[in-house]
Formats: structure tokens, sequence, C-alpha cells
């Protein structure tokens, strides 16, 4: 693809992703994990370092990551080691951090993308973004700061964390979302993490730099934090571009440095030079033994690995035939993409397209309005019952005009299609008689448009048509009534 320059030069970058693994317990403690709770209430003396306490390694946060390396096609390590990067903060307890540092549990992998199309509802290009590594380590404090102090909570601290970090391989701030979308997907699809951003449960720093277009070497790097949404990162991103730009333009330097953005404001500011690997004075942690991951055990997760949604998205166009509008809102939610397939099997298969439509017109707009869930909302109205309704539209039984009011009332009180169907009144399937008489009334109320019409003006047929429909109160199938007016006409 071609990459975007501004006022001769282009960006490279790469982002490091934190993602918080959903697990019952810390990562060395079997303390709760979890968020809401009141302040320092998830704690024991491990997560607080108190003198004597020795950290045991929980496997689920184990699972979770192999998992997550295997969806994103890394090379698992088959013995991994754990280290200590040593600084001081205080929302660290222990004042160092235990991590990952030469020895990763997933080396390389990739991130598949897709950027913006021309519009909406066409594909755009597809890329993939190599990653460097993806490594576990726990989460430290959160610090909470008022007007004239600062409070630490320690309930986040020794939360299993992954970081993910991909290659500078990057080069505009549309990318830079495309893969933090895509990505937060995967750990979702996953079951490796909810992603909440507002919950701290995925943190995105980006490492920005500039170069005359078409050079090689890299830039001086700048590396943005507190960018706590993915729009953010965008907006973030494209802020440092342009601050890059501008300071080599009136003839500055850039310095290695890492700088806080305000996403509110859409601005920045220096924090503190950039600190080196050789600051932290890693050292292999001595309290804990290295892992071993076999055969065996990754066979086992690969196993669990679910189909990710572009891939749910290709098998949906092949499988189904259904349009990118329908495939890149259906494939994006692991439970709307199985609603869907549970609904097609009990409509058919070539009633594919309609479920799909439905469930993207009326399904999702009653999870909007209704501010419920996808999983609530699919208990009340099953995948059978939306099979069920699409199929009587399909056969003339419900007009497509009363699709809506069937479907909100379905989703009001539960009740199966046909069943609200009887009880408002709704069927198509008026016999011919009381179709004749509607159209004869029709005909005999307008003699202007009878006489348009036998004198040869074909569009007249439809100012019978209205009051047909209306006599009808949606019963009337447009195409037995335009039949019926017809063979009457000619008499």
């Amino acid at each position: 693809m071609t990459k975007e320059t501004i006022h001769g030069y282009e960006a490279v970058i790469g982002l490091e992703v934190h993602v918080q693994i959903k697990t019952r317990s810390k990562i060395f403690t079997r303390v709760a994990a979890g968020y809401g709770f009141p302040p320092n209430s998830l704690t024991d003396p491990v997560v607080l370092a108190l003198p004597g306490t020795l950290p045991v390694m929980n496997k689920a946060a184990l699972d979770a990551i192999i998992k997550a390396g295997l969806l994103l096609g890394c090379e698992i390590a088959p013995v991994c080691k754990w280290d200590r990067k040593n600084y001081f903060y205080p929302d660290s307890p222990k004042n160092y951090q235990i991590t990952q540092y030469d020895q990763p549990i997933c080396v390389g992998g990739q991130v598949e993308i897709e950027l913006p199309g021309p519009a909406r509802n066409v594909m755009g290009e597809h890329k993939k973004v190599p990653l460097t590594r993806i490594h576990l380590e726990e989460d430290v404090g959160k610090l909470n700061h008022g007007a004239t102090d600062s409070l630490v909570d320690y309930n986040r601290a020794g939360t299993p964390l992954m970081e993910i970090v991909s290659e500078p391989a990057m080069h505009s701030a549309e990318e830079a979302f495309a893969y933090l979308t895509s990505l937060r997907a995967t750990m979702i699809f996953g079951g490796i993490s909810d992603c909440d951003m507002e919950k701290g449960q995925l943190r995105c720093d980006a490492n920005i730099s500039i170069r005359p277009a078409g050079e090689t070497k890299l830039g001086t790097k700048v590396e943005l934090k507190n960018l706590n949404s993915i729009s953010f990162v965008r907006d973030g991103i494209a802020h440092e571009i342009k601050r890059q730009v501008g300071v080599l333009e009136r003839g500055g330097a850039l310095v290695q440095e890492t700088r806080d953005y305000d996403g509110h404001a859409g601005t920045s500011q220096s924090l503190r030079s950039k600190e080196m690997a050789h600051d932290y004075r890693y050292f292999p942690d001595p309290d804990l033994m290295p892992v071993e991951v076999d055969d065996a055990w990754k066979a086992k997760l690969r196993a669990e690995c679910p189909e990710l949604p572009f891939a749910k998205q290709r098998r949906f166009v092949d499988a189904y035939q259904l349009p990118y509008s329908l495939t890149s809102v259906l494939a994006w939610d692991r439970g709307l993409a199985d609603y869907f397939e549970q609904a097609v099997r009990a409509a058919g298969p070539d009633r594919a397209v309609a479920v799909g439509n439905w469930i993207v017109n009326f399904f999702l707009r009653e999870v909007g309005e209704r501010k419920g869930s996808i999983e609530a909302l699919a208990a009340r109205v099953p995948p059978a019952a939306a099979a069920e309704l699409v199929g009587m539209v399909q056969s003339g039984e419900l007009l497509g005009n009363a699709v809506a009011q069937v479907s909100s009332a379905m989703f009001s009180d539960g009740a199966p299609p046909r069943e609200v169907v009887e009880r408002e009144g709704l069927s198509a399937r008026s016999d011919a008689g009381e179709l004749e008489q509607w159209c004869r009334d029709a005909i005999a109320a307008n003699a202007k448009a009878l006489a348009e019409f036998k004198g040869g003006k074909e569009s007249a047929i439809n100012a019978f048509k209205g009051p047909v429909m209306k006599a009808g109160k949606g019963k009337a199938d447009p195409k037995r009534v335009d039949a019926m007016l017809r063979k009457l006409l000619a008499e």
C-alpha cells in the first residue's frame, strides 16, 4: 500500500498494548482479581510484598497468554523465564515488577487489519501487522490524584497482564486504529479479556517517529501515553505526527521522550526523557522457576481457539453469500454471529440474507433502544423465533411493512411471531373474496381514476392501491392487490 506522507515525511508507528487477562485470581496469589471493589480490598501479603512472601504462578494466566499467541500466529517458546524490572513508583508495592525480558513466552505473530474502504459498505484494504513478542507480567496499582494529594489503590496490583508489542510497521493513525480494533476483537473472541478500556483492561502506548519519505533509517522515537480509548489512540498519533513534522520544519530537533496526550483537549506535553532497558536493571527472578510448554499443552489450547472475525467474515460470504454490509456487522460480535448461524440453521441457508437483514435492522435496534445485551435479547427472542418470522415474510404470510410491529411485540413480551400476528390481526393471508371486495370498493369510489385507466393511463391504477391497503390494515399483499385490480378493471 502507499504510505501516507505529510510535507515529505512518513510516520513509523509501533504499539505496546497491555491487556488484562480475565482470571478469577491474581497472577501470583489466590486473592481475587476484579474491578469496582472498595479501594485496597483485593490485597494480601503477596500483593503488598510483605517480608517473607513468595509468588506462586497462576496456570490460568499462562493458558490465556499461550492461547492468545496461538490465535495471533506466534511461536510459543518451549521455555520461558521470569525477570524483575526494577523501578520506584508508588503504585508498585514491591518497587519492582515481575515480567519477562529476554525470554518471552510468545515470539512473532501478526494481526490482520482492515483499513477504511471508499464507503462504509465497501471492504477496505487488508494487511497484516507483524508482532515482535507477547510477554506476561503483573499489573501495578492505580494512583488517584486529588488537588493536594494522591491516593494509591492496590486492587489492580498483581492482576495478570499481557504486553503485546508490535513491530514498527504501521504508518498512519488509521492503521493503528484498525490494529487495536482487530486485536481487541481477538482477545474478546478468545475469552482472554473483556478489553474494557474504561476499566483499564486494555491500555495502549504508541511509539511514533517520522523520517523523510523513502528513508529506511528510523527517526527519533517519542512514546505517547495515557491513550484511554481507541479513538484517542488514533487522534493522539495524528496529533504527534503533525507535532513532530512541525518541529523539524521549524528547524528544531526531536528528543526521545515520553509525552502525555490529553484526548479531550487534543494536546500533549512532555512527561520525562525515555528510559532505556539498562535503566531498569533486569535480572532473573529468583523466586520463580522457568516454565516449559510442551506440545500437548499447546494442542489442548489450540483446540479451544475460536474462529476469528475476518475468517468468519470470509466464511459468511462463501457459505451464505452475505454482502459485506452484513458480514462487517455480524462477524464482529461472537454472540451475534452465533445467533445468526443458529437462526440460519432453523430457517434454511437460502434465507440467510433475509435473516442477516432482520438481525441488523431489527434485533440490533432493539439492543440499542432497550440498552440490553445481545445475550439477554437472544434469550427473549431465540434464533428459532427469528427464523420463523423471516419464514412468514418469505412465504407471504406476513407483509414486510408489518415486520417492525411484530418484532417490537416479540421483544416486549417474548411471544412467538405467529402468536403476535394472530393476536394483532396482521396475517397477510386474507381470503380472495375479502380482497376482491376491498378492490371493488376502491374502484367504485374513484370514477376519475377508472376513466383514466380505461383511457390508457397505466399509472392511474395506483390511485386504487392506497385505499385497498388502508382497508386491509396491513394484511393486503401488494402483488395480490395489483393482480386483483387488473382483473376487475379488465371486466
